[in-house]
């Protein structure tokens, strides 16, 4: 192979986002602007990235850089928006543009994964084990830890194999982002593509407008002089500073932010759980019936379900190949700050936690919990970009903007962020309705899809000894994948689909009384 080189277009603006909860939206709006124009690169510089040109049946074809670890035919995602890691211009300009801004690593899709695994879910799971009890609760968190560790990985499988055969194709997927209803379209069937596209907008709608409500929520136990509907309209504004992203290559100074207020926020709930001890005539009950015990695991499944954004991470990556490593480890992290602090908080306070689903409620007032309730707040607004950022991509290539100028780009993104505004202040009891989304629709798309297709793609013998991704020794035989992967669909389908849909169902009838549109202050012991 002969090695030449190729020049590209670098960087389109970065913008910075302050997500510290403040009323004074003035003041960071100013900080927000200064670091903007500070970290943004100059349209005119270029970029040197490896071009490999490859031999096949005696005509020279030509690919983008292409890492050691990803395979052959499948090559690594270059954006002419974002080039490489190398940077002309020296100086502290090009280094904070290199440290903080473009991203594709493993280690980026790494914090891109665990900053929107986890969040807002960990506030709500000692809540889950209140109703399922700690033998239960303990299996269940295991068990679909494990699930969807497996079920990314037959996801990865699939957009891999996708990305090989499109590209054999001749494909460029330079300014192209694939996606999880593209995968699916074109390896299962057309009908599967309208089928995936609905779960996912769904989905990623349902979850990126929850954070705006859940920035709100925390916002007013902060300080409870402006009501949830203010807090909402604050955040929501703030929130849609994330369309300034082009991609998930620029989010690796916000889930660096991310990750560390759910570490923060997990731990100081084992602390304090640890130093305020067991309540006084502290009753562990759980589970005290099937509704109750459905719900707790419906929550679980959603807390481990977060597949809605995989392809779009792995796309952004360097090596995609590798990101199987990089989500296994994401999940060991995730494990390390959802277990400790839901059994300790159900150790300490056991029943209680039926009437109370935010964890915080129960803790007494300090300056580590406010800081803890600030730090989730951040997170929160970053997720929101997680989420959306698909969504900014689908809107994109609906108005057949996706390969246009970023400045284009950022324009057409505004009315997907600003409907989700709207929905988050019109519905702000999404909660109910979000856990009968993840009972519905994210045990199709996150479990029962992915293993399925996988199955009814690697059907031959022929498709699995030309399959890209052929696993490594520790891979079960064709059997053992088949066994393992109709026992999730079977499990799914019946604990998560039926008795969570039921759960999720009979809970939203018994709170439907206390729903209002446009709510000024949803929950609030003081309206």
């Amino acid at each position: 192979q002969k090695v030449g080189n190729r020049r590209l277009k670098s960087g389109q603006p970065p913008y910075a986002l302050e997500l510290w909860p403040s009323s004074d939206c003035n003041i960071y709006s100013i900080i927000i602007i200064y670091v903007s124009v500070f970290i943004a690169p100059d349209f005119s510089s270029v970029e040197t990235v490896k071009e490999i040109e490859m031999q096949s049946e005696g005509n020279e074809i030509t690919t983008n850089f292409i890492s050691d670890f990803a395979p052959a035919e499948v090559v690594t995602h270059v954006d002419e928006n974002l080039g490489n890691s190398s940077y002309p211009e020296p100086g502290l300009k090009a280094w904070v543009q290199k440290t903080l801004w473009h991203g594709g690593s493993n280690y980026d899709a790494w914090c891109n994964s665990a900053a929107s695994q986890v969040g807002q879910v960990i506030l709500t799971m000692p809540y889950s084990y209140s109703q399922m009890g700690f033998a239960l609760g303990i299996f269940f968190h295991l068990l679909y830890t494990v699930v969807g560790i497996w079920t990314c990985y037959m996801l990865s499988c699939l957009y891999l194999e996708y990305r090989a055969r499109k590209e054999k194709e001749g494909v460029n997927f330079k300014k192209h982002i694939i996606q999880y209803h593209e995968v699916m379209g074109y390896l299962v069937a057309p009908w599967l593509k309208g089928v995936c596209l609905f779960f996912n907008i769904v989905t990623l709608g349902a979850v990126a407008g929850v954070q705006i409500i859940a920035c709100a929520s925390n916002a007013y136990y902060l300080n409870s002089n402006y009501n949830k509907r203010e807090w909402a309209i604050i955040f929501g504004a703030i929130c849609m500073l994330n369309v300034l992203l082009p991609s998930f290559h620029n989010f690796r100074i916000w889930c660096i932010i991310g990750v560390l207020t759910t570490t923060y926020t997990a731990w100081y709930m084992v602390v304090a759980g640890l130093l305020h001890g067991q309540i006084a005539n502290v009753k562990h009950s759980a589970p005290v019936s099937m509704q109750l015990f459905f719900t707790g695991t419906t929550n679980i499944l959603f807390a481990f379900g977060g597949h809605a954004n995989t392809i779009e991470i792995m796309h952004s990556m360097w090596t995609p190949k590798s990101y199987k490593y990089v989500y296994l480890t994401t999940m060991g992290y995730v494990m390390t700050i959802t277990m400790p602090h839901c059994v300790i908080l159900y150790w300490a306070f056991g029943d209680e936690l039926l009437t109370h689903s935010n964890a915080f409620s129960v803790l007494p007032a300090s300056t580590f919990r406010s800081m803890g309730l600030g730090l989730m707040i951040a997170h929160q607004a970053i997720a929101f970009g997680l989420f959306v950022m698909p969504l900014n991509y689908m809107w994109e290539k609906l108005l057949r903007v996706h390969q246009s100028h970023y400045l284009v780009r950022v324009v057409a993104r505004l009315p997907v962020g600003i409907l989700l505004w709207f929905l988050a202040l019109m519905f702000p009891f999404f909660g109910p309705l979000n856990s009968i989304i993840g009972s519905f629709i994210m045990s199709f798309s996150v479990c029962i899809i992915p293993c399925a297709s996988y199955l009814f793609v690697f059907r031959t013998k022929t498709a699995r000894q030309d399959a890209v991704e052929k696993g490594g020794k520790w891979m079960p035989k064709w059997k053992g994948i088949l066994t393992i992967n109709l026992v999730i669909v079977i499990l799914v389908g019946v604990l998560g689909f039926g008795f969570g849909s039921w759960a999720s169902l009979s809970n939203l009838v018994k709170q439907v009384n206390s729903f209002g549109i446009f709510d000024k202050c949803y929950q609030c012991s003081h309206k």
